[in-house]
């Protein structure tokens, strides 16, 4: 469920109403997603060359997830400034499973073919294992993404370990990016360090996923 905003509630609610109508859809909200140290959603979907790719595959391995649309503007400043490809170079040599995840569906925004997203694999020199398309937003759903990009971290043994925004400043500057710190680059340094990433859990930026 997408965050209400007041401008979208209907004119006859008075403020408090209103108030009290965003409050419980920003709860709901939250209370979608899924927080770190609960067990990730399991997942099957088809990757761009078909296979049916599901979350049982990589038991024993960290796998991340990232939410993507080649059109959102805060998607392209990771890419455009290859923050996304050098941190996926840097996390898939290490063992790590990096899925690319497509939500859009059909005739939104983002929505492609797999000969299309596979060319944009190829053009951007982009590094992940799997690029899983998720046309119906099942996927999305479960996991309560919310933008492009849209970050999670999953442990071996299957347990979120960090859901949030890729960096720190929320702005699709690409000049921002070295000025950033890189939670998923952080939150892997810490589990592989034995820790509990900190932070674990940020408020995502970017794009709604179009669902």
């Amino acid at each position: 469920m997408a965050i209400m905003k007041r401008d979208r509630l209907p004119l006859a609610l008075g403020a408090s109403a209103a108030a009290l109508l965003t409050a419980a859809a920003l709860v709901f909200s939250r209370a979608d997603a899924a927080p770190p140290g609960n067990a990730a959603p399991d997942f099957s979907e088809m990757n761009t060359a078909g296979q049916t790719i599901s979350l049982a595959n990589f038991k024993g391995k960290t796998v991340i997830l990232e939410w993507t649309n080649n059109g959102c503007p805060f998607v392209q400043k990771h890419y455009n400034s290859q923050n996304m490809q050098k941190t996926q170079a840097a996390a898939t040599a290490d063992g790590v499973v990096w899925l690319s995840v497509i939500s859009s569906k059909p005739g939104a925004q983002g929505n492609v073919t797999p000969a299309q997203a596979d060319k944009l694999t190829v053009d951007r020199g982009a590094k992940p294992t799997h690029v899983l398309l998720d046309p119906d937003g099942s996927m999305g759903r479960a996991y309560g993404a919310k933008t492009t990009p849209h970050m999670f971290i999953i442990t071996p043994d299957g347990k979120i370990a960090y859901n949030g925004a890729i960096d720190s400043i929320q702005s699709n500057r690409v000049d921002d990016v070295p000025k950033a710190t890189n939670y998923v680059t952080t939150a892997l340094a810490n589990l592989k360090a034995g820790k509990a990433p900190d932070p674990a859990l940020t408020v995502p930026y970017g794009c709604d996923v179009k669902y």
